[in-house]
C-alpha cells in the first residue's frame, strides 16, 4: 500500500486579525524568533505584520508537513495570547 499524498505541495496564507495594533506588535514580537527558528526541512512559514494583523505564509511539501506547521502557528499565538492576558 501506498500512502503517499497525492499533494505535489501545500500553500496558504493565514491573516489573524487582532484587536489593534499594539496587541499584534507584542504578539508578532513574541513568535517572530519562533517562525525564524523553526525546523524546515519540509515547509516553511513567514511571517509579517501588517497593522493589527499577522500575516502566515506557509508552503509545505505535502498535507502532513502543512497541517504541522499550521498547528504550530496556532500554538505559538495561542500560548502567547493566554501569556499577554496574565501579564496585563
Amino acid at each position: 500500500m501506498n500512502f503517499d499524498s497525492p499533494l505535489e505541495s501545500v500553500k496558504s496564507d493565514i491573516a489573524i486579525e487582532f484587536e489593534n495594533q499594539k496587541q499584534a506588535k507584542i504578539i508578532y514580537d513574541a513568535i517572530v524568533l519562533e517562525f525564524e527558528t523553526a525546523p524546515d526541512y519540509r515547509s516553511s512559514m513567514n511571517l509579517t505584520l501588517d497593522e493589527s494583523m499577522i500575516l502566515i505564509r506557509i508552503n509545505a511539501e505535502d498535507s502532513t508537513s502543512f497541517r504541522a506547521s499550521v498547528n504550530s502557528a496556532i500554538k505559538w499565538i495561542k500560548l502567547s495570547l493566554e501569556i499577554n492576558n496574565l501579564t496585563i
